[in-house]
């Protein structure tokens, strides 16, 4: 995506890696939108903490994220051992599998990686492989976004009025995004419409990351609270609602996303709004049989209890919120059923959830 920089405009990838120096490089998004810097993680524990902080986070992102990383701690390996080699990788898969426990595209990431470098006879070939199975899923994660948006953008009709929850823009795959996708291809073909950002408390990322990137974009916006979506969906100011999803089950077509994705579609069925999911091959989860068993992230009370803002000086500093002695719960996803999903945007074109399974040959499922 063209990013602004006073008056600069450059093309950046959400995640890159840099091979001479064996580091990824990450778009820093907890200080967006009030500061625009890219970080380098130089080893793979660092690139692993800075999917667990969140300095990276949405699916696709994350993903790539893992996948560099995992070839960043394979090439790390000093020696020709190649049993020790492989006790290496399964330290360095274990420690990026545990950052984000909920997503599944770090694991599908890794293992895609990991599949490649197999082909390599020696290490130093499995670790030039590694680097370039992590380069292909980058780059497949981008095709994907961008046939979402091909396959997505005929819903988004003139003058519509599309609410969005958290963000699954470029920032948080590799570039394009994919509940954007069909956003950004109907602003490419003429058509003009209005999107409302939930802001998605407790971390705002609808707020300060949807919405800046809508603005980068200049995509007619406004940012909401969470719970006026009800109001203005009663009030028929809600034509559309897209999300993105963190895990989808293939077997049964529910969908693990962002906390208070399962109440906007509770409302869109109540009041008669279509309601799709955008994912790429990626975040499917063809093995889980039951919503109830992905693991639900819990992440620290801090982040309901208080806020991090920038200061008039322009300082990042968290301020509490809530009572001083009070606790805090904080799951950082739920699990929205398939009798609630209208369909489910895909790089092949829209499913109903329940159509995943006997489409899994299309949907990139492959026999183990």
């Amino acid at each position: 995506m063209n990013v602004r920089l006073g008056r600069r405009t450059r093309h950046y990838r959400t995640v890159t890696f840099e091979a001479h120096k064996n580091q990824v490089l990450l778009i820093e998004q907890r200080i967006l939108p009030h500061h625009f810097q890219i970080v380098a993680t130089r080893t793979y524990r660092e690139t692993a903490r800075a999917i667990a902080d969140m300095v990276v986070r949405g699916a696709g992102a994350i993903g790539a994220t893992a996948a560099f990383g995992f070839a960043q701690g394979a090439r790390a390996f000093r020696g020709n051992d190649l049993a020790g080699f492989a006790r290496h990788l399964e330290g360095v898969y274990r420690e990026l599998k545990n950052a984000r426990p909920t997503a599944v595209d770090p694991i599908n990431a890794m293992n895609q990686v990991w599949d490649c470098l197999r082909a390599g006879g020696g290490v130093r070939e499995q670790q030039a492989l590694a680097v370039a199975g992590a380069e292909a899923f980058a780059n497949e994660d981008v095709a994907h976004c961008n046939a979402i948006g091909q396959h997505g953008a005929p819903l988004i009709k003139e003058g519509m009025k599309v609410l969005t929850h958290c963000n699954a823009g470029w920032l948080a795959f590799v570039d394009i995004g994919s509940a954007t996708a069909p956003l950004y291809e109907a602003q490419s073909q003429g058509r003009t419409f209005h999107v409302f950002c939930d802001e998605t408390r407790p971390r705002s990322q609808g707020a300060t990351l949807t919405a800046w990137e809508l603005a980068q974009q200049k995509i007619s916006h406004h940012v909401i609270a969470d719970n006026a979506a009800g109001h203005l969906m009663q009030r028929g100011e809600v034509d559309l609602v897209i999300v993105g999803s963190d895990r989808t089950l293939g077997r049964t077509g529910e969908v693990a996303n962002k906390i208070g994705t399962y109440t906007k579609a509770v409302l869109a069925k109540r009041h008669g709004i279509p309601f799709y999911v955008a994912i790429p091959f990626s975040t499917i989860d063809w093995n889980l049989s039951c919503g109830f068993d992905i693991p639900i992230e819990e992440r620290h009370e801090n982040e309901v209890l208080g806020a991090w803002g920038v200061t008039a000086k322009g300082h990042r500093e968290y301020v509490r919120t809530a009572n001083s002695t009070s606790p805090a719960r904080n799951p950082g996803f739920d699990v929205t059923p398939p009798e609630l999903i209208t369909g489910i945007i895909t790089p092949v074109g829209i499913f109903k959830p329940k159509e995943l399974w006997r489409n899994r040959p299309r949907l990139g499922w492959k026999v183990v």
